[in-house]
């Protein structure tokens, strides 16, 4: 199922806070002891951190300093204390001044969390999310029992119609709980997860309806910051121009496709959620080439890694045009269209102007099959 989750994208790197608090995250996972762990992850100052504790009676506690505004971070529970890329069983958190305690008696997940104003807003901005969470898991169990029913015309038919009432669903959730607490970083936090498929006409007024506290927060200025570039590239402005070297070393612009339809598709070699979705896009090519259609590939990969680019390309098959100034989340093309996630694509006429974006899946076959004719 398409569930658009951020966990779905490669993210940059969430701006965090300087000023020194203290938080202290407690809890207990029933009555269990060594080997179990239970460990914390989030990001500061750009880095990833990770701390770990083995239970005691089930009993766990971490303390840090949290900054002068909320850092998301998420628990992680591993019986064996094989690591944290082994463990499945979470709950998330912000870390945040003062105590923060969550309990259970099996997983992380069901556990009840107590803490401070913005974990308050969080458990129930997640308790109203849960409609829709368990609406793509009724989804995903529906394909599981239909078998080979489920690659029916009329069965993918009935899932994308259902898919697209929850995602709606998705973004009105969103949209309100925004509205309802102006005051509440989860909702600076709730704006951005919507702003990967959002265009700026629908965003600017959610930003300007938070409270000056969270819009002087660091994070609301960061997005501030961006919605000029987001306004640049809303749909029906004219893609920005930009210019960056192909995998020969030539420096292609994009105005020289001017005339075709053209998919700009933002991609890493390092993003498996991009790496996954390139068959489609391949697929899509391979159908609407010769239709006046092409693409061009923007990478967002490190200087140090262009082998791994140019052997992503080769492995993915990927025949169109491809650039990248190697720069990371620092990309000079990747600014200038405000890509804080991805994979992201812009769909442009032959004038230059955008005309769709973020077409994945499904999305992207019908809206060339709308332009072009379904082959």
């Amino acid at each position: 199922m398409k569930k658009f989750l951020l966990s779905a994208f490669a993210l940059i790197p969430a701006v965090v806070f300087a000023q020194h608090t203290e938080y202290t995250v407690q809890g207990n996972v029933g009555a269990l002891n060594a080997p179990a762990k239970v460990y914390l992850q989030y990001r500061k100052d750009g880095k990833s951190v990770t701390d770990s504790v083995t239970l005691k009676d089930g009993k766990f506690i971490f303390k840090g300093d949290a900054g002068s505004s909320p850092i998301s971070a998420r628990l992680w529970f591993n019986p064996t204390a094989s690591g944290l890329n082994s463990a499945e069983d979470s709950h998330s958190l912000y870390l945040e001044p003062g105590v923060i305690t969550l309990t259970t008696t099996n997983l992380l997940a069901n556990g009840k969390l107590e803490g401070p104003k913005t974990n308050q807003e969080n458990e129930l901005y997640h308790a109203a999310l849960k409609v829709v969470d368990d609406g793509y898991a009724a989804l995903d169990a529906r394909e599981k029992a239909a078998g080979d029913a489920a690659k029916a015309d009329a069965f993918i038919s009935q899932t994308k119609l259902k898919e697209k009432a929850l995602n709606d669903q998705w973004i009105n959730i969103n949209k309100q709980f925004i509205i309802d607490h102006p005051n509440s970083f989860i909702s600076l936090t709730a704006l951005r997860s919507y702003a990967y498929s959002a265009d700026y006409a629908d965003l600017a007024p959610l930003y300007e309806s938070l409270s000056a506290d969270v819009k002087q927060s660091k994070d609301g200025k960061a997005f501030g910051d961006l919605l000029p570039k987001l306004k640049a590239v809303a749909l029906g402005a004219v893609a920005p121009e930009f210019a960056e070297a192909d995998t020969a070393g030539k420096v292609v612009s994009l105005s020289s496709f001017r005339g075709k339809y053209v998919l700009i598709d933002f991609w890493a070699s390092w993003c498996g959620p991009c790496r996954a979705e390139n068959p489609n896009v391949v697929k899509a090519y391979g159908k609407y080439k010769d239709k006046n259609f092409t693409i061009v590939g923007v990478s967002l990969d490190r200087s140090t890694a262009k082998k791994a680019w140019l052997d992503a390309i080769h492995k993915d098959g990927l025949a169109w045009t491809q650039l990248s100034d190697l720069k990371f989340w620092d990309s000079k093309a990747a600014g200038l269209y405000g890509v804080r996630a991805i994979p992201q694509n812009f769909l442009i006429d032959p004038s230059g102007k955008i005309i769709a974006k973020n077409l994945r899946g499904d999305d992207l076959n019908d809206k060339l099959a709308e332009l072009f004719g379904k082959i």
